[in-house]
């Protein structure tokens, strides 16, 4: 029998995929690249790579070696960004608190991931001193002052992080180890539950990166990200790594811009000031982008934004498309490292129509390189690509999680199969292009058909008067479930109960959408609850509005 191993050479470098081969090509080709923050402090790559060197350094006389977690509560930051080389490079784990979490669900976070250490910035501490007697594992408490004088309390901190890097060497000898090893772990923010922790491993890390790297440098015109950007991050980066584009960034040697706390107008001051052309967010943040003060006057032409975490309403990409903004959307979630598609035009749209080009913008996306996506009937059998027939999206890629921490049960739900299953229900067009059209859990079920809350959410979208709208199911006796309609309006608009109604009935009445579909109550709300990364609460939105509607007479 025939071995076509490739033969080993005993010298040879097996170059394992380590997060700190990304450092490589940024250092040897922009190594005085500008890394800013806030607009109020710059430093070079060189000095980056040195701060990662001095924080591995300080981490280690603190007592944190191959294996242990070391946990982060900040804004978005370069101090962030040095903990996401830093941490896995020592052969650490990563933990990224979300700071939205309540302070229970934080506590049940830390003690799950086994967290022997935190480095918490000074606007989180009445979180760690309310839950910092519960905590069974943590050893040591880093604070991040941000520059000014700050109330300690009874934390028994070791040390401040700049005098933590001040005191420490810059050249510690970041080792090789299996490129398996446990890089990052954070948690799922699902509305119901306990939050489920997921991981990545060194090698995922670095083949999302080159793979999203990849996708974003092959369009044709716009909706890209090369070297000639400059990037600034919108979603937080306790979130999915900021769906991982830190480090496509650093790979890449761009200057980046971090604006710490989301501000709309400071991020719309970031965007002109740093002239930052590649940035994403979720469509909270762009809205309220887009209806800042500042705002009103700025110039966003050539401002590539990618819109993920949720659908992006067609309303909404219009607005941004007015005002100069190269809009597409990306699908990933917590579980898939996270992007999976981007929806780029393709060279041969370019001709088309502003209104064609809009729809495909809004669409989910086509997958990136190693990405093995399927839309499935409940048999797991493929469903065909015609744009109606609907199923479940399962995936594979090479930097999936695993599985859930310490919930194996779960797990095995997850990867049934052998693929990993979203709980996303779409269609794929004869083009390749990806459409999430609901979550399982939020589809509408009515009079036997199943309605589709993002596709109304879609519709309504594009009334004028309409600033925010989400869509849920409520119980009618009838029909098991019917839409209820929640719209915020924009502001000096006004619009009825009746115009929203019948802007949807003709949508019904031309055949693009199912005459199930007919809305059962439209309410005028202030505002549209959110959960802590900014996506529709559609559980308690159903909570908070049980009872509201009764079958129509």
């Amino acid at each position: 029998m025939n071995d076509n191993r490739i033969p080993v050479t005993p010298s040879a470098y097996s170059y394992p995929l380590l997060v700190k081969q990304l450092l490589c090509t940024p250092l040897a080709c922009a190594p005085q690249q500008e890394i800013v923050y806030r607009g109020e402090r710059r430093f070079s790559y060189l000095t980056l790579r040195d701060r990662i060197g001095r924080l591995a350094s300080g981490l280690a006389s603190l007592g944190i070696k191959h294996g242990d977690t070391v946990a982060v509560m900040d804004w978005d930051s370069h101090r962030y960004l040095e903990c996401y080389f830093a941490v896995p490079m020592m052969g650490a784990v990563l933990q990224t608190v979300n700071i939205r979490l309540s302070s229970e669900q934080i506590l049940y976070t830390l003690n799950l991931a086994e967290a022997k250490i935190v480095l918490v910035h000074a606007d989180f501490l009445p979180i760690v001193e309310a839950i910092r007697v519960k905590l069974t594992n943590m050893k040591q408490f880093v604070l991040i002052a941000d520059g000014t004088e700050v109330a300690k309390g009874n934390i028994p901190f070791a040390i401040e992080y700049e005098a933590l890097l001040a005191g420490s060497s810059a050249a510690f000898a970041f080792p090789d180890f299996n490129e398996n090893t446990r890089a990052t772990m954070f948690y799922t923010t699902g509305t119901t539950g306990d939050p489920k922790g997921v991981y990545f491993s060194h090698r995922q890390l670095v083949l999302h990166t080159i793979a999203t790297m990849a996708a974003l440098a092959s369009a044709g015109a716009g909706q890209s990200f090369s070297r000639n950007d400059v990037y600034m991050p919108m979603t937080p980066m306790f979130h999915v790594h900021a769906w991982g584009l830190p480090y496509v960034a650093t790979l890449m040697g761009v200057k980046q811009v971090y604006p710490g706390r989301y501000i709309p107008d400071l991020l719309v001051e970031l965007r002109t000031k740093e002239k930052a052309t590649f940035s994403h967010c979720v469509p909270t943040i762009l809205h309220m982008l887009l209806n800042a003060p500042k705002a009103k006057d700025a110039d966003f032409t050539g401002w590539k934004l990618v819109i993920g975490g949720s659908a992006l309403p067609r309303g909404l990409a219009k607005d941004a498309m007015d005002r100069g903004i190269d809009i597409f959307t990306g699908y990933g979630m917590s579980e898939t490292c996270p992007v999976l598609t981007v929806a780029q035009l393709k060279a041969s749209m370019n001709a088309r129509g502003l209104d064609e080009q809009l729809t495909i913008r809004c669409k989910s996306g086509m997958p990136i390189p190693l990405v093995d996506l399927r839309i499935v009937d409940e048999d797991m059998k493929d469903v065909a690509h015609d744009a109606k027939a609907v199923g479940e999206v399962v995936v594979r890629s090479p930097w999936l999680t695993q599985g859930y921490l310490k919930d194996p049960e779960n797990s095995e739900r997850l990867w049934a199969g052998g693929y990993l299953h979203t709980q996303d229900v779409g269609h794929i067009d004869a083009e390749g292009y990806l459409q999430i059209t609901d979550r399982i859990k939020d589809v509408i079920k009515s009079g036997g058909e199943w309605i589709l809350s993002l596709e109304i959410e879609n519709l309504v979208s594009q009334h004028p008067a309409v600033s925010e709208t989400a869509v849920i199911g409520m119980k009618d006796e009838k029909w098991g479930e019917r839409p209820l309609v929640l719209v915020v309006q924009k502001a000096g608009s006004a619009v009825t109960e009746k115009a929203i109604k019948d802007h949807v009935r003709k949508f019904s009445q031309t055949g693009q959408i199912s005459p199930y579909a007919i809305l059962a109550r439209v309410l005028m709300v202030e505002q549209i609850d959110k959960t802590s990364v900014g996506k529709v609460n559609k559980r308690l939105l159903r909570e908070k509005f049980a009872g509201r509607v009764l079958r129509r007479r």
